[in-house]
């Protein structure tokens, strides 16, 4: 079969039905190369790095996903829309909004609030509430709790701009009870209601946006293996 997409060169059939996406390529290729088994590489265009494994004999893929709600749109629509992807659990990292919410943390989004103006394409009338499916955040939940991991399950933000010229930007959200920002979700959640699939996002906090604690780019790539074995089990 032709290859379906500009954006990936796996052919039809190379990638599973279950897709974890971290933000970061190389942290795809991490994953893959510590956790899965058999691992083929389904994509390397503008080095977005895709690949292919088992894990406990199950079959899973592995693929970045870029920075932001028009990259992970992109990836994702593809590979819901023409790969035929059932599950997408995004394994990516956060900033806290909550004092009592620290690095290395876990975050599980039951749903994603946003800025994004990413939903106007729908033409609704009236505002969408973009939210995880409940299967995968469920199962997610127990698999923590059966691995002796604590989680928090809440509402995120994903936010268009990662350098807001508004410093008071992220008051208003915390006081909503927003748990942390990221910058993916949101386009996740819709590109899944909208073509009837599943999608999860869970986040480890790499720094807070109020409290002087952050996690360098290293520890951000090697240092998530708590939420990684979590979402390799749902």
């Amino acid at each position: 079969m032709s290859i379906p997409t500009p954006h990936i060169t796996a052919k039809y059939g190379e990638i599973a039905k279950k897709v974890l996406m971290p933000g970061d390529p190389l942290r795809a290729k991490f994953i893959a190369e510590k956790y899965l088994q058999d691992i083929v590489c389904f994509n390397t265009v503008r080095n977005m790095f895709g690949y292919t494994g088992t894990y406990k004999g199950e079959k899973v893929s592995i693929m970045g996903s870029g920075m932001g709600m028009p990259s992970i749109g992109i990836y994702s629509y593809e590979l819901y829309k023409f790969y035929d992807v059932d599950s997408i659990i995004r394994i990516g990292s956060a900033g806290s909004l909550r004092d009592d919410v620290h690095v290395m943390d876990i975050v599980i989004g039951m749903g994603a609030c946003t800025n994004s103006n990413y939903v106007s394409q729908y033409k609704l009338n009236g505002t969408f509430a973009p939210i995880a499916n409940y299967e995968l955040l469920n199962k997610a939940v127990e698999v923590a709790k059966l691995q002796g991991k604590k989680t928090m399950v809440g509402n995120i933000l994903s936010s268009d701009t990662f350098y807001s010229n508004d410093t008071t930007a992220n008051d208003s959200w915390k006081k909503m009870g927003v748990i942390a920002v990221e910058m993916e979700a949101a386009a996740l959640y819709m590109n899944a209601a909208l073509l009837n699939k599943k999608a999860l996002c869970m986040l480890t906090i790499s720094d807070h946006i109020y409290l002087d604690e952050n996690l360098s780019a290293e520890q951000r790539q090697l240092g998530f293996s708590n939420m990684i074995e979590i979402a390799l089990d749902i």
